[in-house]
């Protein structure tokens, strides 16, 4: 015979009910706090938005479709103190983040070539080269006299310039000039120097990058070498260094080229 629950086991179970309420509130109040905290710690300096994605595919499948978008190797920008170091289109800027966690350390400068080892790319300011043994496709340049002459920006310390992915998307030819092999450490080079093409090498055959030349500002360790490039808190903004302003279109450019 089917028996009703009393009134007693009924106000038993009320209490129950709500502390397994209670747990269900608290727990969705963690997760969004855990969730803001994290936002606050890996926030990028700028997401790279759907307009900036557009522009780069439209570059790199038609660059003659934006001629204005193009800076030309060894161009100065206005009176800025470096060269630019190729040529291309800022594709990927300072700051910019794909993930969180994750924010660019320099420039990006896609070739309107469409092919590797054709684009070239020079040293943008005098310095002393190094290419470490096992560096296939990267260089890098300390620039100690930037300092004297541009107080303002050096803040103090040595710079270096950074350039990579000068190699072939399979990884099996570099792109860097013969004059600078594996192994080459504090050799003078003027601005202007040949330093090598631009390529698709991004460290694994099986996941290649766009054509562009990796270019960043990289901040002096405290016992005097280049620090950590891929943490952009090691890295200052180019966009002083090379003169470039933002068009009307938000684009990167030299300000006498729009």
């Amino acid at each position: 015979m089917f028996k009703r629950s009393s009134s007693i086991s009924l106000n038993q179970r009320t209490p129950r009910r709500k502390i397994m309420m209670w747990l269900l509130f608290a727990a969705v109040v963690l997760l969004i706090a855990v969730g803001a905290v994290a936002w606050w710690v890996f926030r990028p300096a700028e997401f790279v938005t759907s307009g900036r994605v557009r522009r780069l595919q439209g570059w790199i499948y038609d660059a003659s479709l934006f001629p204005d978008w193009g800076i030309e190797m060894g161009q100065r920008c206005g009176d800025a103190p470096m060269l630019f170091p190729t040529t291309g289109f800022i594709g990927v800027e300072y700051g910019d983040s794909f993930r969180p966690g994750h924010n660019h350390s320099g420039f990006d400068i896609f070739s309107p070539a469409g092919e590797e080892n054709i684009t070239p790319i020079i040293a943008a300011y005098d310095g002393y080269l190094t290419r470490e043994a096992d560096w296939f496709s990267t260089v890098i340049i300390q620039h100690p006299e930037f300092t004297q002459e541009y107080p303002e920006l050096a803040q103090g310390e040595t710079l270096w310039t950074y350039y990579t992915h000068m190699g072939s998307t399979d990884g099996t030819m570099s792109f860097v000039s013969d004059e600078f092999p594996a192994g080459t450490y504090n050799k003078f080079v003027e601005a202007g120097t040949l330093l090598g093409f631009q390529g698709r090498w991004s460290g694994t055959p099986d996941s290649p990058t766009g054509l562009h030349l990796h270019f960043s500002i990289v901040k002096s360790t405290a016992d005097g070498g280049f620090d950590d490039e891929t943490d952009y808190r090691n890295t200052y903004d180019p966009v002083a260094f090379l003169g470039v302003e933002r068009n009307s279109e938000g684009v990167l450019i030299c300000p006498s080229s729009e």
